[in-house]
């Protein structure tokens, strides 16, 4: 089950058939995205695993994750941002439920993606997870 603010960007997939503008529509969601307070920008919150320089910092608040990041490649910036609407307002329980995959699939991102974006995408992946498991214990 992800969130309506992906099924949105699904919708917005489904009409655009190209996959460069598929493309742009990622970094374009990515250069929506606020940007992520440089004093967040530490160890703790750096993903391990990506090609690209990236930062999560997954919050719970009144029982939902939520989560802001940012990365110094437009592309993967644009894909933290589609993490963010297949997790974001989630309770860590939902999270733990959705499978990434089999969503990332209904945008053609497993097929579209480079080996190292793919790489890059799943380690973030796992770090929301891991801390939605941490957060529903």
């Amino acid at each position: 089950m992800a969130s309506p603010a992906f099924e949105d960007i699904v919708a917005d997939f489904e009409f655009l058939e190209e996959w460069e503008d598929r493309y742009r529509h990622v970094i374009e969601l990515g250069r929506a995205m606020g940007p992520l307070d440089d004093a967040l920008k530490v160890p703790a919150t750096k993903v391990d695993g990506c090609a690209s320089q990236v930062w999560l910092h997954p919050v719970i608040e009144s029982g939902r994750l939520h989560f802001d990041g940012d990365s110094d490649a437009m592309i993967v910036r644009g894909l933290i941002a589609v993490l963010r609407g297949l997790y974001g307002g989630l309770t860590p329980e939902e999270v733990l439920a959705v499978d990434p995959r089999a969503e990332f699939g209904r945008l053609g991102l497993n097929d579209h993606l480079s080996a190292q974006r793919s790489n890059g995408l799943r380690a973030m992946v796992d770090r929301v997870q891991g801390f939605a498991q941490t957060a529903a214990r």
